[in-house]
C-alpha cells in the first residue's frame, strides 16, 4: 500500500484511465432494492417527492461535529469529475470501502458503531433523508466517531421509476437534510432502489452537486437478511484490492456479521478506509 497521500504512477493511470469505474463483477444484480423496506426495519412512510419536509421534532438539538477524518476536508478530484458510476476504487492497492445504505434502528446503527470502533475501521454509510430527520443523532454518532456519511435520497424510492422532477427532488431533498443535520451534506450520492444509475439519476444527481453516483462490485444481498455467515461468507469470497462492499444498516445479520468481516479482511491483508480515502488522489 502507497503512504496515505502519494500518488504513484499506477494509482494515477488506474483513477485517470476508468479502472475506477469498470463494471465489475456484482454479487447480487439487485442491489438496494425494494426489500429494504419490507424487512423487519422498515422506512419511514416516504414523503411525496415534491412536499417540503415537516419540521422535526427534536428533544433535543444535536450540534453538528465535523468529521474526524482527513478526508473529508476536500474531496478527491475524480468526485468533481461527470462520468459513469464508481463501481471500485484502484485495484493496485490493499485498501477496500465498506459502504452502509443508512436507515434502521439505532440499536443496530450502535453494533455496527461498536464493531467499527473495536476494530478501528472507517466506513461510509449513504444516508436515507427521512431516516436522518426522523433522528439525527445516529447520523451525528456515525460523524463523531470519524466515518463519512453521504446521500442516500429523501425518501429511498425506486429510482428508475421516477420522473425528472422526482429524482431531482429525491437527491437534493436527501443533501438539504444532511446539510441540516450534519453542517455538509458529503461529497457522494448513491441512488436508491438500483445498483447503477441511469442518465435521468445521473442528471438529478449531477444537478444537486454531486458529479458522481456510487455503485460498488462486492454484494452480499444482505438486505434479504440472509442469516451473518452467509452475509460474511459472500463479502470474503468477492471482496479485493479496490473494492467496494455494499451492506446495510438496519439488519441485524449484517451486524452480527460485521466483526467477522472486519477479521477476514485482516486476515486477507486488507484495510477497511473511507470511500474518500480510497479514492482519493
Amino acid at each position: 500500500m502507497s503512504p496515505a497521500g502519494e500518488q504513484t504512477p499506477s494509482r494515477r493511470l488506474a483513477l485517470g484511465a476508468g479502472a475506477v469505474l469498470g463494471a465489475g463483477a456484482l454479487l447480487g444484480a439487485a442491489g438496494c432494492s425494494v426489500n429494504d423496506t419490507a424487512g423487519p426495519t422498515a422506512a419511514p412512510t416516504p414523503t411525496a417527492p415534491d412536499t417540503p419536509p415537516p419540521t422535526p421534532i427534536r428533544t433535543t438539538t444535536p450540534t453538528p461535529s465535523p468529521s474526524t477524518t482527513s478526508d473529508a476536508d476536500r474531496p478527491p478530484s475524480i468526485a468533481q469529475r461527470r462520468g459513469p458510476d464508481i463501481v471500485h476504487g484502484p485495484r493496485n492497492n490493499d485498501e477496500v470501502a465498506l459502504t452502509f445504505h443508512g436507515q434502521g434502528p439505532a440499536a443496530l446503527t450502535d453494533a455496527v458503531l461498536q464493531a467499527c470502533r473495536t476494530a478501528g475501521a472507517p466506513i461510509t454509510v449513504f444516508a436515507v433523508g427521512t431516516w436522518v430527520h426522523g433522528d439525527p443523532n445516529q447520523a451525528l454518532a456515525l460523524q463523531r466517531e470519524g466515518h463519512e456519511v453521504g446521500n442516500h435520497t429523501w425518501s429511498h424510492q425506486q429510482m428508475r421509476q421516477l420522473s425528472a422532477a422526482q429524482a431531482r427532488a429525491e437527491v437534493r431533498k436527501g443533501k438539504d437534510e444532511l446539510a441540516t443535520a450534519l453542517g455538509a451534506a458529503g461529497w457522494w450520492f448513491r441512488p436508491s432502489g438500483t445498483p447503477r444509475s441511469t442518465a435521468t439519476i445521473r442528471a438529478a444527481a449531477g444537478a444537486a452537486g454531486y458529479a458522481r453516483c456510487v455503485s460498488y462490485d462486492v454484494d452480499p444481498q444482505d438486505y434479504l437478511d440472509p442469516g451473518a455467515r452467509a452475509v460474511r461468507t459472500r463479502v470474503r469470497q468477492a471482496v479485493r484490492g479496490g473494492s467496494i462492499v455494499s451492506l446495510h444498516l438496519g439488519h441485524p445479520g449484517t451486524a452480527e456479521a460485521l466483526p467477522g468481516i472486519l477479521s477476514d479482511l485482516t486476515k486477507l491483508g486488507l484495510q477497511p478506509v473511507t470511500l474518500s480515502h480510497l479514492l482519493r488522489d
